[in-house]
């Protein structure tokens, strides 16, 4: 008899319920698509006027351009994330409290503050106090400090989500917690929280956009600018068409390379044989400690 722990198998009556429901939802949603089309077409949204503003090169070098300034935001948010997120991410699990107390009281704080009021704080914030900073390391900044305490908790929930037997093995062979951590913890919880990191990384992608308030000129700043040219019918609905494409599939190649990354990491031979040596050594020291108590035992028993 075959079933789930978790739920009845349906039978026909709901399979039958579960098929009109899902009839439904796809007609309700195909119903709203179908809406929202005629709308855009009913108000012009899709006539040449509109859209002959990006016939230019010239307008399409300036989305290229756009483009880029998004993707190097992103890249150097996104390595500055992950190095701070290990970084607090280290200090949350240091058996010391004078270190874990600490980056304790300073991830909560970054995760409380939203990424653009870290912006408008470094961008508009600091030349109060006669420091000037630049459009792009506002973003940049901003989005490390956001991102990366919160990759610091997914870090530390990976890494304390495993056994408790893999730190065993670690001190078992010798290890200290830093070779520990370094060579057994860090490389499983990060092949764990991997699909995690990644929707993160999405995330920090798409608050590039939020750079836009303070005029860094990314994809988003780039769109509101070419949809308020008069001269062309303020072509807004078709510049965030056309953005909204872009980011569509800077996230779907980013998705793309993890899953890549992911399968390649699961299909490494280094990966499969990380614990390997250390469980083989565990069960050599248990299998030994076992015969000592059997023997000890037999000595006792001969004797009496």
């Amino acid at each position: 008899m075959s079933g789930s722990v978790l739920y009845d198998v349906p039978g026909p009556r709901a399979q039958a319920r579960n098929r009109i429901i899902g009839a439904v939802t796809i007609v309700v949603v195909l119903a709203i698509i179908g809406f929202v089309i005629w709308r855009l077409f009913a108000t012009g949204q899709f006539s040449a006027q509109k859209w002959e503003l990006f016939g230019y090169t010239r307008v399409w070098q300036m989305i290229g351009q756009a483009t880029l300034a998004t993707m190097t935001a992103f890249a150097a948010a996104g390595v500055g994330a992950i190095v701070l997120g290990f970084i607090l991410g280290i200090g949350r699990l240091s058996d010391h409290a004078w270190v874990r107390r600490p980056v304790m009281a300073i991830v909560e704080l970054l995760r409380a503050v939203p990424v653009l009021v870290f912006m408008l704080l470094l961008y508009y914030g600091l030349p109060v106090i006669d420091i000037r900073m630049s459009s792009y390391w506002a973003v940049v900044l901003a989005l490390v400090l956001y991102n990366g305490s919160v990759l610091s908790e997914v870090i530390r929930a990976g890494v304390e989500s495993l056994p408790r037997g893999q730190q065993e093995a670690g001190y078992a062979v010798g290890l200290r917690k830093a070779g520990v951590m370094r060579l057994i913890l860090l490389p499983q919880a990060i092949r764990a929280m991997m699909p995690v990191i990644i929707a993160q990384l999405v995330v920090t992608l798409k608050d590039t956009a939020l750079g836009f308030i303070i005029t860094y000129p990314e994809l988003l700043y780039t769109a509101k600018l070419l949809g308020s040219n008069a001269n062309f019918g303020s072509p807004l609905i078709p510049s965030a068409i056309i953005a909204g494409t872009i980011y569509i599939a800077m996230c779907l190649a980013l998705s793309y390379v993890a899953h890549r990354v992911q399968e390649r990491t699961k299909r490494s031979p280094k990966v499969q044989l990380t614990i390997a040596p250390l469980q083989e050594t565990t069960d050599t020291q248990l299998i030994a400690t076992q015969a000592r108590t059997d023997n000890r035992t037999g000595q006792a028993g001969g004797s009496v």
